[in-house]
């Protein structure tokens, strides 16, 4: 018996293979779908009045929209990220499903193999602007109930015969406080949401900060023993409580950070075992990303593609941007 392809028309209904396997026509309609599912609209006015151009000639651009108030020409990828891209809009599908459904994340090299691109420029700019589109912004409610706070570095040892390196090893530690490495610190609601984000130092004054800034003041803190958390508790009805990991201490009643060590558990693995290296430039990008799949952890991942489209728009990264 022959096989039948399926035919899906919402991109939550699939599965890696079915993504595999769009036309750009296909691809062209799923996009449209997610970014007008009320009708389409123009990018430039906002009128719903718009006619598809249905032209003969090879010059006109497939997917051509135009409104009839402003006149104005425009396609699904006018005003989104994917905004004058010469990468096919198939591609743009498959590497987005790749992204959101990748647990620790997928490397530029792997998404240039995976969707033939001809350059790693290519891929590396279109894997930064999913993560631009990823990028959710600040939540539109604040953490609440048991907050877990931590924090860690992201970097890998210096390298010989760099300038860093120093005859007495304690100026250059390769782990723990007052390391070289990128301090990031991440505040995970438990069964809830995660904010992430590098920060400068690890003091009272940026913790704090960042820690009244995310949570809701009727929430409870929970952190390590680490001095910078001391007197955070007043701020919260909930109080703050802590564990001792210096003397090997986890859980403490309902105490512990366990939830935060497992959302850096993935960070860790995607730099390691995927990226091998993020710089303290884009490192903001890479915890946009793992946040983002941390907080639709609870959705297939279709689903979680189409919400990272829905992001895209509005959002421009165009390489020059990336690179400085």
């Amino acid at each position: 018996m022959k096989f039948i392809p399926p035919k899906f028309e919402r991109l939550r209904d699939m599965a890696a293979i079915d993504v595999g396997r769009l036309t750009e026509d296909e691809a062209r309609a799923i996009l449209e779908g997610i970014r007008w599912p009320k009708g389409i609209a123009c990018p430039h006015c906002g009128s719903i009045k718009v006619t598809r151009i249905q032209a003969k000639s090879d010059k006109v651009r497939d997917g051509v929209i135009q409104c009839n108030d402003c006149h104005g020409q425009f396609t699904v990828t006018v005003g989104t990220v994917m905004h004058r891209s010469h990468i096919t809009l198939r591609q743009w599908v498959q590497a987005f499903y790749a992204m959101c459904s990748s647990k620790k994340g997928v490397s530029a090299l792997q998404l240039q193999r995976n969707l033939g691109l001809h350059s790693y420029r290519s891929a590396w700019h279109l894997a930064h602007r999913i993560r631009a589109a990823m990028n959710e912004g600040p939540l539109a409610d604040k953490l609440n109930g048991v907050v877990e706070c931590d924090e860690t570095y992201i970097g890998g040892k210096p390298r010989r015969g760099r300038k860093e390196i120093h005859i007495d090893h304690r100026k250059n530690k390769y782990q723990g406080r007052g390391t070289r490495k990128a301090a990031v610190m991440v505040l995970v609601q438990r069964d809830g949401n995660a904010v992430s984000a590098p920060i400068v130092r690890l003091d009272s004054e940026h913790l704090h900060d960042a820690i009244r800034k995310n949570v809701d003041r009727q929430s409870t803190i929970m952190t390590d023993e680490w001095n910078g958390y001391k007197g955070i508790g007043k701020y919260y009805v909930g109080g703050h409580h802590s564990v001792r990991h210096g003397i090997g201490e986890y859980v403490n009643g309902n105490a512990s950070t366990n939830t935060a060590e497992s959302y850096f558990a993935l960070l860790k693995r995607g730099v390691h075992g995927v990226f091998h290296h993020v710089s303290k430039q884009h490192l903001n990008r890479y915890c946009n990303e793992f946040e983002f799949r941390w907080n639709h952890r609870k959705v297939n991942d279709g689903t979680r593609a189409e919400h990272a489209i829905m992001g895209a728009e509005g959002k421009r990264l165009t390489y020059k941007k990336a690179v400085c």
